[in-house]
C-alpha cells in the first residue's frame, strides 16, 4: 500500500530465508527522512522489530543495497540489516518456528521520521524455508522424534543427522535449507520433545545410532523384487550440531563409523552435562562450577567460566576420543561465546588429532560472534534462558559480526558436506 505515490518494494531471490533481499522506497520528497520498520512473529507469538533512518536521493529515492542507516537497530548500508537486527519485544526471547513448511510474513512499513504516525507505505512479503518439491515428513519411528527433509528429484542425496540445541529438542529452520540445497536431513529431537522424556539423567548414543540408521535406510523405494533404491548416498552420513549438541557430534564421529563428517558450532570436545551410554561403556559428564557464575551490570548471569579445566586431571574421563574416529571434522568457535570457550575447545580437539597424527579437520573461528551462529539472516539472540541453567544468561557476540559470520559459515558448512560425503562424486542436484 502506498500514501501520496509513495511506494515500497521488496526485491529477494527466490524469496528464500537464506536469500538476501533489497529494500527500494520511490515517491519520497528529495533528501526527505524516513524510517523504515519492519516485523515478524514467531511460533511462540513472539514479536520482533527493527528500524533503519534513512534519507532518500535527489531522486526521493531509498535503496537499502546503497542507502546507509543513519539510526535504528542498525547503521550503515547492510541490505540484510533489517532482518538479522530484529528485536524481540520482549527481551531474551530466540526466534523460534517449528514447522518449515510455513513461509514468515515479514511486514514492512515506511513512515515520516518526524511524524511515525504517519504511514507512508507498507507492503509484506513471505519469506520461505523450503523450496517447491522438497518433502517434509514428521518422524516417529521407533524411539526416534523429528523431522525428515527430502530435496525434489532422483538422488542419491547426503544425508545429514541435524543436532539442534534448543534443551533437547529441535528447530527446522536449517534442517530445511539444507535440503534446499541437495541434502537429505534429519532433524533430530532428542528429549524436551513431544513424548520423548522431558529430563534425563543420562544420553544414550544407541538412540542417536539409530537415527543414523533411519536416515540411511529412508526414503527407500522397490524399483524390482530383488532391487531397493535408496535415496540418501552410501558413503556415510554427516553430522551438524551447536552447543551441547556438539559433543553429541563428536561422540557419533568416534563410536558411530557410519559418520563421515561432523560440524560442531560451538560445542566441547569433552562429554558435558549428562553421563553419555553406548553399549556398556559410559563416558562422565564435564559439569559447570555454579559458583563461579556471575551476575553482569545489567543482572543477567554470565556462565562463561562455569566450566572447570577440561584438562584438570580429574575431568580426563570426560574426554571424547576422536583420535578413533575415521571421519572429518569442522570446528567453529566464536570468539564473543559467553556460553562457555568454544576457541579453546576447538583449540584441545585439533590438538587432540594432531597428537595422533591426524589432519582430517579444519578450525573456523569468528571474531566478535556470539554463541548463536545460525542459517544467514537469522535475528541476532544475544541473550535468554538457558536450557540448562533455567534462568537468562548472556551468549554474547555483536549483531552484525554474528551476521557475517552466519553468512560465511552457511556456505563453508555445504562446502564442508559435499566435499566429505560424496566420494568425489559430482553432486546431485535437486530438480527446482
Amino acid at each position: 500500500m502506498s500514501v501520496s505515490g509513495v511506494s515500497v518494494q521488496i526485491l529477494h531471490v527466490c524469496g528464500y530465508f537464506d536469500k538476501p533481499l533489497q529494500v527500494i522506497v520511490r515517491g519520497l520528497c528529495p533528501k526527505q527522512t524516513v524510517t523504515l520498520l519492519a516485523e515478524v512473529k514467531d511460533d511462540k507469538g513472539t514479536i520482533f522489530q527493527s528500524s533503519a533512518v534513512h534519507q532518500a536521493t535527489e531522486k526521493g529515492e531509498v535503496d537499502t543495497n546503497r542507502s546507509p542507516s543513519l539510526d535504528g537497530t542498525y547503521t550503515g548500508v547492510e541490505p540484510m540489516g533489517l532482518l538479522w537486527s530484529l528485536t524481540p519485544l520482549t527481551p531474551h526471547n530466540k526466534f523460534t518456528w517449528w514447522d518449515a513448511s510455513r513461509p514468515l510474513s515479514v511486514d514492512m512499513k515506511v513512515v515520516s521520521h518526524d511524524r511515525p504516525e504517519d504511514v507512508l507505505a507498507k507492503v509484506t512479503r513471505q519469506r520461505h524455508f523450503m523450496k517447491e518439491g522438497v518433502q517434509r515428513c514428521v518422524v516417529t519411528d521407533g524411539r526416534i522424534r523429528g523431522t525428515l527433509f527430502i530435496p525434489p528429484g532422483p538422488g542419491p542425496f547426503p544425508g545429514i543427522v541435524d543436532l539442534y540445541t534448543l534443551g533437547g529438542g529441535l528447530s527446522e529452520p536449517r534442517a530445511s535449507l539444507m535440503a534446499n540445497k541437495g541434502f537429505v536431513v534429519l532433524a533430530l529431537a532428542f528429549y524436551r520433545y513431544k513424548d520423548l522424556p522431558k529430563k534425563v539423567d543420562q544420553l544414550d548414543l544407541e538412540y542417536f545410532e539409530e537415527g543414523v540408521r533411519f536416515l540411511q535406510r529412508q526414503p527407500k523405494k522397490r524399483t524390482s523384487w530383488l532391487s531397493v533404491f535408496f535415496k540418501v548416498k552410501d558413503c556415510g552420513v554427516g553430522v551438524i550440531s551447536i552447543s551441547k549438541s556438539g559433543d553429541l557430534a563428536l561422540s557419533m564421529a568416534t563410536y558411530l563409523p557410519e559418520v563421515r563428517a561432523a560440524v560442531s558450532i560451538n560445542g566441547c570436545c569433552f562429554n558435558t552435562l549428562f553421563p553419555l551410554k553406548y553399549k556398556g561403556t559410559i563416558i562422565a559428564a564435564l559439569l559447570p562450577d555454579l559458583q563461579k557464575v556471575i551476575t553482569t551490570k545489567q543482572g543477567l548471569l554470565d556462565i562463561s567460566q562455569a566450566m572447570p579445566c577440561p584438562m584438570a586431571k580429574e575431568n580426563l574421563a570426560s574426554a571424547i576420543p576422536i583420535e578413533r574416529a575415521d571421519c572429518h571434522f569442522m570446528f567453529v568457535a566464536s570468539e564473543d561465546d559467553k556460553n562457555w570457550d568454544s576457541v579453546l575447545y576447538a583449540e584441545l580437539a585439533s590438538q587432540r588429532l594432531r597428537d595422533h597424527g591426524k589432519r582430517n579437520f579444519e578450525v573456523v573461528r569468528y571474531p566478535k560472534a556470539g554463541h548463536f551462529l545460525d542459517v544467514p539472516h537469522m535475528p541476532f539472540y544475544p541473550s535468554g534462558v538457558h536450557a540448562a541453567v533455567g534462568k537468562v544468561v548472556v551468549f554474547g557476540g555483536e549483531a552484525k559480526a554474528n551476521a557475517y559470520a552466519q553468512v560465511d559459515l552457511w556456505g563453508r558448512v555445504q562446502e564442508f558436506f559435499r566435499k566429505h560425503l560424496t566420494r568425489g562424486e559430482p553432486q546431485c542436484k535437486a530438480m527446482l
